[in-house]
């Protein structure tokens, strides 16, 4: 048992807003399912560990791929084992990484399509985007500061993303048949890789996309809402934005349109309550986590 709450520990309160998961769930999973094990306190509360909240994340992203709880503890089983399989092949994606900032670095997109295409061919959209695309933009934020082109190759490599998604929705947006969804950016926000990352993601669940980019004006969605026939919104930003006008345009968003609105990014984070208040959700900036808010809202019908 443990006497205090240890660094690093988060008591059911913080998971459940964490994970999007309420704590009547969170304990069924405990004791009927076996599927996670927190920490106790002396007087029983129980406290989650950073592997505890990933553990409850790959448990969202199996259910929403459509396996039932029941079958969610083997499912975890098989997945740790590939996961152990991965980090013995862990220079494998360290090679792919390598491999498509040389591709931006020289501006090679040869070398990009070719590496980008292999890993989606093994992999699912998931895996690819934890293990190979958000590495590589972390390295390629350290870069644009640093190295002469840096901006030019962060415009080349969001471009190339935009095209592969272009391609991928072009082929597959027939097929899907979830709700329709805008994902645009918040005004003044230029840079889109969270949001092609969310597209992407919500695209391989079946969701129909009308990808907007970057500094999209608020007041200018409803109208596309409605010529559109969209389901909802997602909006992305990581820049500093008037809370007070934000507050006033979200509100007004949903009463002139009566759809969800969902905002993502680090700003989601920093003007969580102003968001909350105005009627809209926020996602934060964990694909996984946002993806099983959203379908807990507007599911994707089997």
């Amino acid at each position: 048992m443990l006497s205090e709450q240890p660094q690093g520990l988060f008591p059911i309160s913080a998971v459940s807003t964490m994970t999007g998961v309420n704590p009547v769930t969170l304990r069924a999973w405990e004791r009927r399912y076996g599927l996670i094990k927190p920490n106790r306190t002396e007087s029983g509360h129980r406290l989650y560990s950073d592997e505890d909240v990933e553990r409850i994340k790959l448990i969202l992203q199996l259910i929403d791929e459509g396996i039932a709880i029941s079958r969610v503890k083997e499912a975890l089983k098989i997945a740790s084992d590939k996961q152990e399989k991965d980090l013995d092949g862990s220079s494998h994606w360290t090679q792919y990484q390598e491999d498509m900032l040389r591709g931006v670095n020289n501006f090679d997109e040869a070398v990009l399509e070719a590496t980008y295409n292999e890993a989606m061919s093994l992999y699912p959209v998931d895996v690819v985007t934890k293990q190979l695309l958000l590495p590589l933009l972390e390295k390629l934020g350290q870069r644009w500061m640093h190295v002469s082109t840096g901006i030019a190759e962060e415009h080349f490599f969001s471009v190339f993303m935009r095209n592969k998604l272009g391609a991928r929705f072009h082929h597959q947006n027939q097929k899907n048949r979830g709700p329709r969804l805008i994902a645009a950016c918040l005004p003044g926000e230029q840079h889109e890789f969270g949001l092609l990352l969310f597209s992407l993601a919500a695209h391989a669940r079946g969701y129909r996309i009308i990808l907007l980019g970057a500094d999209m004006p608020i007041e200018q969605l409803a109208e596309v809402v409605h010529r559109s026939n969209s389901d909802g919104v997602v909006l992305s930003s990581s820049v500093g934005i008037d809370e007070e006008k934000l507050h006033t345009q979200l509100k007004k968003l949903i009463e002139d349109t009566n759809v969800p609105v969902w905002v993502g990014g680090k700003t989601s984070e920093h003007l969580s309550d102003e968001i909350e208040s105005s009627g809209a959700h926020v996602l934060g900036h964990d694909l996984i986590v946002g993806m099983h808010n959203i379908h807990q809202i507007l599911p994707v019908e089997q």
